[in-house]
């Protein structure tokens, strides 16, 4: 079975995207489409980027188990808030932490925000400092405007008839990338 993980970048209080983290895990396993895991950057508190995983004399534990699950994931979904037009500090902290991690990864973005355009300045930036690591991003985005509306603290959707229709073709084109990398369908 296909492995993904999801990063949920936002370490702010109140958070809002890490319902879309929430409801996206649900969707994959409930459609038994992969397994999958939330890699939380507010639980893994990193520090501010000094130095690359890879070339650290001392790595934290936690970063070496970051590394390790990014690196055993066959794609990845980043959640990402629009914060004035760009991405949380936090998730650019650990794309630069990491190399090797990302290289050929399928990754694909669903950008989130409180107004109406659901994060969508946010892709090109994020799109371009993933390109430089040698990501794959995937061609489909995933915007959630409204956040707040759109689904509850649960991670429930508002309209789950809608979100189930713009998260399969969002999580198939996934799926696709993944299985033209790996060359194995399940």
């Amino acid at each position: 079975m296909k492995k993904i993980a999801i990063i949920s970048p936002s370490i702010r209080r109140g958070r809002k995207s890490h319902r879309v983290a929430l409801w996206f895990k649900s969707y994959i396993e409930e459609n038994n489409l992969a397994t999958t895991e939330i890699l939380d950057l507010a639980e893994y508190r990193f520090p501010l980027f000094d130095e690359r995983l890879k070339k650290q004399e001392n790595p934290l534990p936690e970063a070496q188990e970051f590394a390790g699950k990014i690196r055993s994931a066959d794609g990845i979904i980043i959640i990402t808030p629009e914060y004035n037009g760009g991405y949380p500090a936090s998730l650019k902290n650990v794309i630069d932490l990491l190399t090797d991690e990302w290289r050929g990864k399928p990754v694909a973005i669903s950008s989130v925000s409180d107004g109406p355009f659901g994060g969508t300045q946010v892709i090109t930036s994020l799109q371009f400092t993933l390109w430089k690591t040698g990501a794959w991003t995937v061609p489909v985005m995933h915007p959630v405007p409204r956040v707040d509306e759109a689904f509850d603290e649960q991670g429930r959707p508002a309209d789950p008839d809608a979100m189930i229709k713009r998260a399969a073709r969002f999580t198939g084109e996934l799926i696709r990338c993944i299985e033209a990398k790996t060359g194995i369908a399940d």
